[in-house]
Protein backbone atom coordinates (compact mmCIF):
# COMPACT_ATOMS: atom_id res chain seq x y z
CA UNK A 1 0.00 0.00 0.00
CA UNK A 2 2.97 2.09 0.85
CA UNK A 3 4.72 1.43 -2.69
CA UNK A 4 1.27 2.27 -4.00
CA UNK A 5 1.03 5.50 -2.82
CA UNK A 6 4.99 6.09 -2.82
CA UNK A 7 4.16 5.19 -7.19
CA UNK A 8 1.01 7.43 -7.29
CA UNK A 9 3.12 10.78 -6.11
CA UNK A 10 5.60 10.20 -7.79
CA UNK A 11 3.69 9.89 -11.28
CA UNK A 12 1.76 12.93 -10.43
CA UNK A 13 5.31 14.75 -9.54
CA UNK A 14 6.00 13.90 -13.03
CA UNK A 15 2.71 14.23 -15.34
CA UNK A 16 2.04 17.75 -13.68
CA UNK A 17 5.04 19.79 -15.60
CA UNK A 18 4.59 17.67 -18.29
CA UNK A 19 1.08 18.66 -18.59
CA UNK A 20 1.85 22.11 -17.84
CA UNK A 21 4.35 21.81 -20.93
CA UNK A 22 1.71 20.23 -23.08
CA UNK A 23 -0.85 23.20 -22.25
CA UNK A 24 1.63 25.86 -22.88
CA UNK A 25 2.39 24.45 -26.14
CA UNK A 26 -1.09 23.88 -27.06
CA UNK A 27 -2.04 27.41 -26.14
CA UNK A 28 0.91 28.82 -28.88
CA UNK A 29 0.28 26.46 -31.25
CA UNK A 30 -4.28 27.32 -31.04
CA UNK A 31 -2.93 31.18 -31.72
CA UNK A 32 -0.67 29.96 -34.65
CA UNK A 33 -4.05 28.34 -36.26
CA UNK A 34 -6.11 31.18 -35.18
CA UNK A 35 -3.88 33.44 -36.67
CA UNK A 36 -3.49 31.40 -39.61
CA UNK A 37 -6.91 31.07 -40.37
CA UNK A 38 -7.82 34.95 -40.11
CA UNK A 39 -4.74 36.90 -41.80
CA UNK A 40 -6.33 36.49 -45.70
CA UNK A 41 -7.05 39.71 -47.07
CA UNK A 42 -4.77 41.84 -44.19
CA UNK A 43 -2.06 44.12 -44.73
CA UNK A 44 1.42 42.41 -44.63
CA UNK A 45 5.09 43.29 -43.51
CA UNK A 46 7.52 41.14 -45.84
CA UNK A 47 6.35 37.38 -45.34
CA UNK A 48 4.72 37.66 -42.45
CA UNK A 49 1.18 39.29 -42.07
CA UNK A 50 1.13 41.57 -39.06
CA UNK A 51 -1.64 39.58 -37.32
CA UNK A 52 0.95 36.43 -36.89
CA UNK A 53 3.63 39.51 -36.09
CA UNK A 54 1.69 40.05 -33.17
CA UNK A 55 1.46 36.64 -32.48
CA UNK A 56 4.98 36.60 -31.82
CA UNK A 57 5.59 39.81 -30.15
CA UNK A 58 3.10 38.45 -27.91
CA UNK A 59 4.71 35.65 -26.49
CA UNK A 60 8.34 36.50 -27.35
CA UNK A 61 7.49 39.49 -24.38
CA UNK A 62 5.69 36.72 -22.06
CA UNK A 63 8.12 34.73 -22.42
CA UNK A 64 10.79 36.48 -21.72
CA UNK A 65 9.67 38.52 -18.60
CA UNK A 66 8.64 34.81 -17.09
CA UNK A 67 12.22 34.43 -16.67
CA UNK A 68 12.42 37.30 -13.80
CA UNK A 69 8.90 36.96 -12.65
CA UNK A 70 10.64 32.67 -11.49
CA UNK A 71 13.99 33.71 -10.95
CA UNK A 72 12.58 36.26 -8.44
CA UNK A 73 9.98 34.92 -7.21
CA UNK A 74 7.53 37.60 -8.08
CA UNK A 75 3.70 38.38 -9.79
CA UNK A 76 4.39 41.90 -9.55
CA UNK A 77 4.29 43.09 -13.24
CA UNK A 78 2.58 39.89 -14.54
CA UNK A 79 -0.67 42.10 -15.37
CA UNK A 80 1.42 44.91 -16.35
CA UNK A 81 3.23 42.81 -18.95
CA UNK A 82 -0.22 42.06 -20.03
CA UNK A 83 -1.17 46.08 -20.40
CA UNK A 84 2.13 46.59 -21.92
CA UNK A 85 2.17 44.08 -24.59
CA UNK A 86 -1.33 45.31 -25.83
CA UNK A 87 -0.13 48.95 -25.97
CA UNK A 88 2.98 47.30 -27.61
CA UNK A 89 1.24 45.74 -30.33
CA UNK A 90 -1.17 48.57 -30.97
CA UNK A 91 1.06 50.96 -31.91
CA UNK A 92 3.05 48.48 -33.86
CA UNK A 93 0.60 47.50 -35.93
CA UNK A 94 -0.35 51.50 -36.46
CA UNK A 95 2.53 52.36 -37.05
CA UNK A 96 3.50 49.68 -39.60
CA UNK A 97 0.06 50.52 -41.19
CA UNK A 98 1.55 54.53 -41.34
CA UNK A 99 4.93 52.67 -42.91
CA UNK A 100 3.29 50.90 -45.49
CA UNK A 101 1.25 53.71 -46.68
CA UNK A 102 -1.68 52.15 -45.92
CA UNK A 103 -4.84 54.35 -44.66
CA UNK A 104 -6.15 54.56 -41.06
CA UNK A 105 -9.41 55.06 -41.56
CA UNK A 106 -12.16 55.57 -38.58
CA UNK A 107 -12.91 52.02 -38.00
CA UNK A 108 -9.64 51.58 -36.93
CA UNK A 109 -8.76 54.63 -35.23
CA UNK A 110 -11.57 54.22 -33.29
CA UNK A 111 -11.08 50.22 -32.09
CA UNK A 112 -7.07 51.72 -31.58
CA UNK A 113 -8.44 53.67 -28.96
CA UNK A 114 -10.76 51.99 -27.40
CA UNK A 115 -7.91 49.33 -26.79
CA UNK A 116 -5.25 51.81 -25.56
CA UNK A 117 -8.07 53.67 -23.51
CA UNK A 118 -8.82 50.13 -21.87
CA UNK A 119 -5.61 48.94 -20.94
CA UNK A 120 -4.05 52.06 -19.73
CA UNK A 121 -6.78 52.37 -17.35
CA UNK A 122 -7.04 48.42 -16.64
CA UNK A 123 -3.45 47.81 -16.51
CA UNK A 124 -2.58 51.06 -14.03
CA UNK A 125 -5.36 49.76 -11.83
CA UNK A 126 -4.38 46.24 -11.57
CA UNK A 127 -0.63 47.14 -11.06
CA UNK A 128 -1.31 49.57 -8.41
CA UNK A 129 -3.66 47.17 -6.71
CA UNK A 130 -1.27 44.32 -6.70
CA UNK A 131 1.67 47.07 -5.02
CA UNK A 132 -0.96 48.23 -2.29
CA UNK A 133 -1.66 44.73 -1.21
CA UNK A 134 1.64 43.19 -1.63
CA UNK A 135 0.75 40.53 -4.09
CA UNK A 136 -1.36 38.80 -6.06
CA UNK A 137 -2.84 36.18 -4.58
CA UNK A 138 -3.33 33.64 -7.04
CA UNK A 139 0.30 33.12 -7.48
CA UNK A 140 0.83 31.68 -3.95
CA UNK A 141 0.99 28.26 -5.03
CA UNK A 142 2.03 29.00 -8.95
CA UNK A 143 5.45 31.05 -8.72
CA UNK A 144 7.55 27.90 -6.65
CA UNK A 145 6.66 25.61 -10.28
CA UNK A 146 8.55 26.29 -13.19
CA UNK A 147 6.00 24.71 -15.43
CA UNK A 148 3.22 25.88 -13.90
CA UNK A 149 4.40 29.40 -13.62
CA UNK A 150 5.54 29.31 -17.66
CA UNK A 151 1.88 28.00 -18.61
CA UNK A 152 0.39 31.30 -16.69
CA UNK A 153 2.32 33.64 -18.76
CA UNK A 154 1.92 31.30 -21.49
CA UNK A 155 -2.19 31.79 -20.92
CA UNK A 156 -1.15 35.39 -20.42
CA UNK A 157 0.13 36.23 -23.90
CA UNK A 158 -2.42 33.93 -25.96
CA UNK A 159 -5.44 36.15 -23.87
CA UNK A 160 -3.83 39.32 -25.18
CA UNK A 161 -3.48 37.60 -28.99
CA UNK A 162 -7.21 35.96 -28.93
CA UNK A 163 -8.90 39.10 -27.02
CA UNK A 164 -7.67 40.98 -29.88
CA UNK A 165 -7.92 39.02 -32.59
CA UNK A 166 -11.56 40.73 -33.94
CA UNK A 167 -9.71 44.17 -33.45
CA UNK A 168 -6.48 43.14 -35.28
CA UNK A 169 -8.48 41.59 -38.50
CA UNK A 170 -10.43 45.34 -38.41
CA UNK A 171 -7.53 47.56 -38.72
CA UNK A 172 -5.31 45.53 -41.25
CA UNK A 173 -8.21 44.49 -43.04
CA UNK A 174 -7.39 45.53 -46.91
CA UNK A 175 -10.96 46.58 -47.80
CA UNK A 176 -12.40 48.97 -45.57
CA UNK A 177 -16.12 49.74 -45.68
CA UNK A 178 -17.97 52.94 -43.59
CA UNK A 179 -17.91 52.42 -39.99
CA UNK A 180 -22.21 52.41 -40.10
CA UNK A 181 -24.81 51.42 -38.03
CA UNK A 182 -23.27 48.23 -36.84
CA UNK A 183 -19.59 50.23 -35.88
CA UNK A 184 -21.83 52.70 -33.56
CA UNK A 185 -24.02 50.22 -31.61
CA UNK A 186 -20.79 47.94 -30.90
CA UNK A 187 -19.20 51.86 -29.95
CA UNK A 188 -21.88 51.65 -27.61
CA UNK A 189 -21.79 48.53 -26.33
CA UNK A 190 -18.03 49.23 -25.88
CA UNK A 191 -18.73 52.38 -23.98
CA UNK A 192 -21.50 50.43 -21.77
CA UNK A 193 -18.96 47.49 -20.79
CA UNK A 194 -16.07 50.09 -19.87
CA UNK A 195 -18.21 52.69 -17.89
CA UNK A 196 -19.68 49.17 -15.85
CA UNK A 197 -16.08 47.75 -15.39
CA UNK A 198 -14.53 50.73 -13.90
CA UNK A 199 -17.53 51.73 -11.94
CA UNK A 200 -17.44 48.48 -10.42
CA UNK A 201 -13.82 48.55 -9.62
CA UNK A 202 -14.30 51.98 -8.11
CA UNK A 203 -16.78 50.65 -6.27
CA UNK A 204 -14.84 47.51 -4.43
CA UNK A 205 -11.64 50.28 -4.29
CA UNK A 206 -13.45 52.49 -2.27
CA UNK A 207 -15.28 49.57 0.13
CA UNK A 208 -12.25 47.80 0.78
CA UNK A 209 -10.78 51.32 1.48
CA UNK A 210 -13.05 51.89 4.40
CA UNK A 211 -11.50 50.30 8.24
CA UNK A 212 -14.71 49.47 8.73
CA UNK A 213 -15.23 46.99 6.10
CA UNK A 214 -11.77 44.88 7.07
CA UNK A 215 -12.62 41.30 6.51
CA UNK A 216 -16.12 41.78 4.99
CA UNK A 217 -17.89 41.30 1.58
CA UNK A 218 -19.37 43.80 -0.55
CA UNK A 219 -22.50 44.29 -1.54
CA UNK A 220 -23.68 47.47 -2.60
CA UNK A 221 -23.82 49.34 -6.10
CA UNK A 222 -23.38 47.45 -9.13
CA UNK A 223 -22.43 44.11 -6.63
CA UNK A 224 -25.92 44.10 -5.68
CA UNK A 225 -26.62 43.34 -9.21
CA UNK A 226 -23.68 40.76 -9.98
CA UNK A 227 -21.19 39.18 -7.74
CA UNK A 228 -18.60 39.48 -10.71
CA UNK A 229 -20.17 43.40 -12.70
CA UNK A 230 -16.31 43.79 -13.29
CA UNK A 231 -15.87 40.87 -15.30
CA UNK A 232 -19.38 41.09 -16.99
CA UNK A 233 -18.14 45.06 -18.03
CA UNK A 234 -14.97 43.38 -19.28
CA UNK A 235 -16.72 40.79 -21.87
CA UNK A 236 -19.37 43.09 -22.94
CA UNK A 237 -16.50 45.80 -23.96
CA UNK A 238 -15.17 43.10 -26.09
CA UNK A 239 -18.07 41.97 -27.58
CA UNK A 240 -18.72 46.05 -28.51
CA UNK A 241 -15.06 45.37 -30.36
CA UNK A 242 -16.40 42.70 -32.11
CA UNK A 243 -19.00 44.39 -33.18
CA UNK A 244 -17.43 47.30 -34.66
CA UNK A 245 -15.04 44.72 -36.07
CA UNK A 246 -17.71 42.91 -37.93
CA UNK A 247 -18.75 44.75 -41.36
CA UNK A 248 -15.10 43.95 -42.70
CA UNK A 249 -15.25 40.74 -42.06
CA UNK A 250 -15.50 37.86 -44.64
CA UNK A 251 -14.54 34.13 -44.72
CA UNK A 252 -12.20 32.81 -42.19
CA UNK A 253 -11.58 36.33 -40.98
CA UNK A 254 -15.69 35.84 -38.92
CA UNK A 255 -13.10 32.80 -36.64
CA UNK A 256 -12.17 36.22 -35.00
CA UNK A 257 -15.44 36.39 -33.10
CA UNK A 258 -13.94 33.56 -30.92
CA UNK A 259 -12.35 37.02 -29.01
CA UNK A 260 -15.20 37.88 -26.93
CA UNK A 261 -16.26 33.98 -26.25
CA UNK A 262 -12.73 33.01 -25.35
CA UNK A 263 -12.64 36.21 -22.78
CA UNK A 264 -15.81 34.99 -21.19
CA UNK A 265 -14.82 31.16 -21.41
CA UNK A 266 -10.97 32.19 -20.07
CA UNK A 267 -12.90 35.07 -17.18
CA UNK A 268 -15.48 32.58 -16.03
CA UNK A 269 -13.62 29.45 -15.97
CA UNK A 270 -10.24 29.73 -15.56
CA UNK A 271 -8.31 33.02 -13.93
CA UNK A 272 -11.23 34.84 -12.28
CA UNK A 273 -14.87 34.21 -11.64
CA UNK A 274 -14.40 30.49 -10.91
CA UNK A 275 -11.03 31.09 -8.64
CA UNK A 276 -12.88 33.65 -6.33
CA UNK A 277 -15.68 32.23 -5.83
CA UNK A 278 -13.73 28.99 -4.24
CA UNK A 279 -12.23 31.71 -2.12
CA UNK A 280 -14.98 33.87 -0.97
CA UNK A 281 -16.68 30.53 -0.19
CA UNK A 282 -13.42 29.49 1.69
CA UNK A 283 -13.70 32.84 3.84
CA UNK A 284 -17.15 33.37 4.39
CA UNK A 285 -19.22 30.12 3.53
CA UNK A 286 -20.57 29.40 6.92
CA UNK A 287 -21.73 33.50 6.96
CA UNK A 288 -25.61 33.21 6.62
CA UNK A 289 -25.63 36.73 5.42
CA UNK A 290 -23.11 35.71 2.61
CA UNK A 291 -25.36 32.90 2.14
CA UNK A 292 -27.79 35.05 0.94
CA UNK A 293 -25.83 37.66 -0.87
CA UNK A 294 -25.36 33.98 -2.77
CA UNK A 295 -29.19 33.42 -3.11
CA UNK A 296 -30.07 36.90 -4.07
CA UNK A 297 -27.01 38.03 -6.45
CA UNK A 298 -26.17 36.36 -9.99
CA UNK A 299 -22.96 34.70 -10.50
CA UNK A 300 -22.07 36.72 -13.63
CA UNK A 301 -25.37 38.53 -15.63
CA UNK A 302 -26.33 41.27 -13.18
CA UNK A 303 -29.96 41.46 -12.15
CA UNK A 304 -32.54 44.23 -13.70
Amino acid sequence: MLLSFRDTVMAKSILQPLTNLAISAFTFILCFFLGSLVDVETIMDGDLSLIMTVLFISFGIHWVLFIPSYVFQTEKFYDLTGSLTYITVTIYVLYQLVQLNSPIDFRSAIIAACILIWTIRLGSFLFWRVLKDGEDKRFRSILPSFTQLFMTWSLSAAWVFIQLLSALVAITAISKVPFGILGSVGLAVWIFGFIFEVVADQQKTKFKSDANNEGKFITEGLWSKSRHPNYFGEVVLWAGVSLMALPVMSGMQYFALISPIFTFLLIYYVSGVRMLEARSNKKWGKDPEYQEYLRKTPIFLPKL
